[in-house]
């Protein structure tokens, strides 16, 4: 074999061998923070030995991926909220992806019918309750949020957070805009402060006398009890799960979906049934503090010990419908002022 001959097959041997190195990797946009999910990540390398780079961006990711167009690097995004899902999917860069695992795994109620994304986890918006100044039983639907015997002590993040939007559509999507809004006027009525801060920062003006209840997203009872300094706070309130009159408690969904530029496909498709096995949902549930979304996946016995509720029947895909409806009303009854 001649000299040229050789260094031709050794140089396309090489480059060959740095393609199918850059190939097992896949690359995600995530709105999760990364200790979320740097455990499923891992597990999923151990089993494939694919490696996943994670870049964490708290707002921004549609336009971040509509300015890389082709050239994004980014092949799955990682999103907490049904709406940042519906985004995504509008602003045309995702793509559709067919796959009997994750179609078997995964209830049609928590996966676009188009199959441009799937849930991964749901969780409930619920109620933290003072253990010493709310009975139990009195506060058990999210329509009493509004009643005048809350006045001065409900505490809440941002009316324009993605969480209380979702359930102001989910209000929305049950009764109409009309009544909505005056719920929301009620519910603004009684706030104790000014909304601000995170959902745990609720809990620790419960603790602090500052309010009676707070509205705020279920897992945080998990993040709290873990935190040395967050416990006392976990331990003055009770978790109550609400309901609609004549329907269930508000779910929405932390979900993923693929790029349209998704430059290692295969690999971001092996990560994504991966998340969606019983395998990858007891792990993002037990680090998460959420209901797994694959029905042959309990939920772990630290959720499971919060007590059981009726899922309320809203499509999901409302919440995102009724996402621009309910930021206009939040903006109209000046709820954040």
């Amino acid at each position: 074999m001649s000299l040229p001959i050789r260094a031709a097959l050794i140089t396309a041997a090489t480059a060959l061998s740095v393609q199918a190195a850059v190939a097992q990797e896949v690359n995600v946009y995530s709105y999760r923070q990364p200790e979320l999910v740097e455990p499923l990540f891992d597990a999923f390398t151990k089993e494939t030995g694919i490696a996943v780079n994670v870049a964490f961006l708290n707002k921004g990711v549609v336009e971040k991926l509509e300015a890389e167009g082709k050239r994004s690097p980014a092949d799955v995004v990682l999103t907490v909220d049904v709406a940042q899902l519906d985004s995504l999917i509008k602003a045309g860069v995702t793509q559709s992806v067919n796959s009997d695992a994750i179609n078997a795994s995964i209830p049609e109620a928590f996966r676009d019918p188009e199959g441009h994304w799937f849930g991964l986890s749901s969780r409930a918006r619920i109620i933290y309750a003072s253990r010493d100044r709310v009975a139990d039983g009195e506060v058990t639907t999210y329509e009493d949020l509004a009643s005048d015997k809350w006045k001065g002590r409900i505490c809440t993040r941002s009316g324009t957070h993605d969480y209380n939007l979702a359930l102001i559509s989910a209000v929305i999507a049950r009764y109409d805009v009309e009544y909505a809004e005056k719920w929301l006027e009620g519910v603004k009525s009684n706030l104790a402060r000014k909304p601000q801060g995170n959902d745990r920062a609720q809990v620790k003006a419960i603790f602090a006398g500052e309010c009676d209840i707070s509205i705020g997203n279920m897992y945080y009872m998990g993040l709290m009890q873990a935190d040395p300094e967050q416990k006392p706070w976990a331990d003055s309130v009770r978790l109550v799960f609400p309901k609609f009159e004549n329907g269930g408690t508000h779910l929405n969904v932390a979900g993923i979906a693929m790029t349209a530029a998704a430059p290692h496909r295969d690999d971001a498709l092996k990560l994504m049934e991966f998340l969606a096995s019983e395998k990858g949902q007891a792990i993002y549930a037990e680090v998460n503090n959420e209901y797994p979304v694959n029905p042959e996946v309990p939920a772990s016995d630290l959720v499971a010990s919060w007590g059981e509720f009726t899922p309320d029947n809203t499509p999901l895909l409302a919440l995102a419908t009724n996402r621009a409806e309910a930021l206009r009303l939040v903006e109209r009854v000046g709820f954040d002022e």
